[in-house]
């Protein structure tokens, strides 16, 4: 059991928390031949539509490389498309693919469950409470990252 002193640590909690939370959803994306990055780039071009690659880096805060393994990963299994930008040669473009929305369809009634198994202590409202608060952390973060000029 853990003591008291501990859990008083938000750091802590915020550590074994979300190492339970990626160990859950990797095992659910596992079992379809994906990771957490393959999910959270084809929710990012669903969302914003084609990017480049530095794009995509930038704004998912991601190494360079480790977003070129994830897009060739989705380039295989035809989730997404990869192509030169006509404009500037030297950008890839990186689409989101009919398959690939298919995918990440199919995905969402099973990335809720698993966030809802996760979530069961907590009601809807304390869900949804926990969430904005999540977000909002996140935005304070993103802003860090960007530097003074984004405050």
């Amino acid at each position: 059991m853990t003591p008291p002193s501990v859990l008083n640590l938000n750091a802590y909690l915020m550590y074994v928390t979300g190492k339970a939370a990626r160990r859950r959803l990797t095992d659910t994306l596992t079992a379809h031949g994906l990771r957490l990055w393959h999910l959270t780039v084809l929710a990012m071009l669903e969302e914003a539509g084609p990017l480049s690659k530095g794009d995509l880096a930038s704004r998912l805060d991601m190494n360079q490389s480790d977003l070129t393994r994830t897009v060739t990963d989705l380039e295989a299994a035809g989730y997404v498309e990869s192509a030169r930008d006509p404009s500037d040669r030297r950008r890839i473009e990186v689409a989101l693919t009919a398959s690939g929305g298919g995918a990440l369809a199919r995905l969402d009634s099973e990335v809720s469950a698993t966030e809802a198994d996760l979530l069961a202590p907590l009601s809807h409202e304390e869900r949804d409470r926990f969430a904005a608060l999540l977000r909002r952390v996140h935005t304070h973060l993103e802003r860090d990252r960007e530097g003074p000029s984004a405050r």
